[in-house]
């Protein structure tokens, strides 16, 4: 008989398929840090305010503290470590953070990696406000945005990085 207080669910995280039995209320931010062993998803405020833990479902970027496991079932899943290619070349919004100084501390940096990802998507050519009015859902306490402004900016450009 099964067990009525869990759940099986098949999410493909990065391009692996997982299978997992849950309880209905783990969060998905936990099931990918704690089952998955994906700790780039940061858990700041859980309450979807500070975007730390901001992951790409089904390609939208939305707040794994907010969302059920069980919700994401069958979905296509994309955490800040499965944006690099698989020998660990960065792509041009990681590599425009790291050059134009987009992070301090780096507790912020997944979540706005994934959000700038996202949006760069839908945004290819953003003016300054709008890069300015996409970053509103992530909170950084460190850099005063200029630089990850400035590292928007240059990966939505295609600029290289410095050899």
């Amino acid at each position: 008989m099964p067990d009525p207080t869990t759940v099986d669910i098949h999410v493909r995280v990065n391009g692996t398929g997982r299978r997992a039995t849950v309880s209905p209320r783990l969060t998905f931010a936990d099931f990918l840090r704690v089952d998955c062993g994906l700790t780039g998803t940061h858990l700041g405020c859980e309450h979807g305010v500070c975007g730390a833990c901001t992951v790409l479902l089904d390609g939208e970027a939305v707040r794994a503290c907010l969302l059920f496991a069980v919700q994401a079932d069958g979905a296509e899943v994309t955490t800040v470590e499965g944006l690099s290619g698989q020998n660990g070349e960065l792509t041009k919004v990681q590599a425009a953070f790291r050059e134009h100084h987009g992070l301090q501390c780096g507790f912020c940096t997944p979540g706005l990696v994934v959000s700038v990802t996202a949006f760069l998507a839908e945004h290819p050519k953003p003016t300054d406000d709008e890069i300015r009015e996409a970053l509103t859902g992530n909170l950084c306490r460190c850099t005063g945005y200029q630089g990850i402004v400035n590292a928007v900016r240059a990966a939505a450009q295609g600029e290289e990085a410095p050899a």
